[in-house]
């Protein structure tokens, strides 16, 4: 125990002896790990931040919306415009990889007036199952059921930006809006969507599909039966393209032009651009990974040159030691933990300096689609992997030539 206590004093007063040239190492080895974390960090706050952005819309929701076919076929200057209809809904919810289906009409011409206030946004006319397909938090109240459909009842759920502008500080249940004139009771009250500044989602009314179709139908569509959007999910994540596909069959059928040409329709499918924007994050994490490992490969070589050079310096000083006694195994003892003490420490400071760059970026407001950049366990632990390894090599081929060393042939060196 003595021996080891005297080994890592001997260890602390060599790196104090050269204090630039040791803090220099230790920085490089500190700058890699640290730039390791952070950039690793910053990518899956992207990711995670991105991921809360699709998961406020739904969960693996597509979409298709209105759109132009062409009358003859390859000819796009022949197209023609065509809206969806509540009979496409009917079909959509019938075919084989469809989970569930929900028709959508919606205005932005409509005024929201109330006894506190007025505000413009976004009316929606819903039907039940919309709920299970759209995220729809319900902070008061209750969504929209078979009877208010079915009824056309006059009943309205406000969005969270909307209580803002028309009840500010008032009770919302209950309470009495016009919708252009028209009066509908507020049943529900929707929770915060997202975040920032995009207060869209936040800014719209809802009620009953068929009181919508009554009341504030499609404008300018030739068609009593009209709907704005089809919204749908696939029977499982891994069949929306057979889903996207059933469901193109659906409307070219329905509206007479080729399901094959995609210029003929306007669709979203939510869970291809999740799948996309996730191989975009694989490959960023991996190219910001292999930059800081590539900085920490750079500090744990200047580890290893600053130790073959300290072999060097010190020859006389290991022959004096080894003439008076001291063994391989002190000798290789000594070299081994300063590469692994210059490691272990400089690692140790770049990961607390990462760290507390996070916990600082995450008092700040995140731009939209991002989060603050989080610590990730896996890239901690290759570095602190790569830190060992770095240490090991930094230390142990060093430590293992001063340890060959011949007394006599030390002693002659000047």
């Amino acid at each position: 125990m003595r021996i080891a206590v005297d080994v890592v004093g001997q260890v602390f007063r060599a790196l104090w002896a050269h204090k630039l040239r040791s803090f220099l190492t230790m920085f490089g080895i500190a700058w890699g790990v640290g730039s390791l974390l952070l950039l690793v960090g910053l990518g899956e706050g992207f990711r995670s931040g991105n991921r809360k952005q699709m998961d406020s819309i739904g969960e693996d929701v597509m979409f298709v919306f209105p759109g132009r076919a062409a009358a003859v076929e390859g000819s796009r200057q022949s197209a023609r415009y065509y809206h969806l209809t509540y009979q496409d809904y009917l079909d959509v919810a019938k075919a084989p990889y469809v989970r569930a289906a929900t028709p959508a009409i919606t205005r932005q011409d409509v005024r929201f007036v109330s006894d506190y206030g007025s505000a413009g946004g976004q009316l929606v006319g819903a039907e039940p199952q919309f709920k299970g397909i759209r995220y729809i938090p319900i902070r008061q109240g209750r969504w929209i059921n078979e009877p208010d459909n079915e009824q056309q009842r006059r009943v309205a759920l406000v969005g969270a930006e909307v209580v803002k502008n028309l009840f500010p500080g008032r009770p919302v249940l209950g309470s009495t809006i016009l919708l252009n004139g028209v009066s509908f009771e507020v049943v529900g009250v929707v929770d915060t969507i997202g975040r920032g500044e995009n207060i869209g989602p936040n800014s719209r009314v809802y009620i009953p599909f068929r009181t919508m179709a009554v009341y504030f139908p499609m404008k300018g569509e030739q068609e009593a039966d009209a709907i704005s959007t089809l919204m749908y999910q696939p029977v499982r994540r891994a069949d929306h393209l057979l889903a996207r596909e059933e469901v193109r069959k659906v409307i070219g059928r329905n509206h007479g032009f080729d399901w094959r040409d995609e210029d003929n329709f306007e669709d979203w499918d939510t869970i291809r651009s999740a799948e996309m924007v996730g191989k975009i994050f694989d490959a960023m994490n991996m190219f910001l990974g292999s930059v800081g490992l590539v900085t920490l490969a750079l500090g744990a070589i200047g580890v290893i040159n600053i130790m073959l050079v300290s072999v060097t310096e010190r020859t006389r000083e290991i022959g004096l030691r080894k003439a008076l006694g001291a063994t391989y195994r002190t000798i290789l003892f000594q070299f081994f933990m300063e590469g692994l003490l210059i490691t272990t420490v400089s690692g140790a400071i770049g990961m607390g300096a990462a760290a507390a760059i996070m916990a600082a970026l995450a008092g700040l407001p995140a731009p939209q689609g991002f989060d603050t950049p989080q610590l990730v366990p896996s890239s901690a632990a290759l570095a602190i992997g790569a830190l060992t390894v770095a240490g090991v090599a930094a230390g142990l081929y060093p430590a293992r030539k001063a340890a060959m060393l011949a007394p006599v042939e030390a002693l002659r060196q000047e």
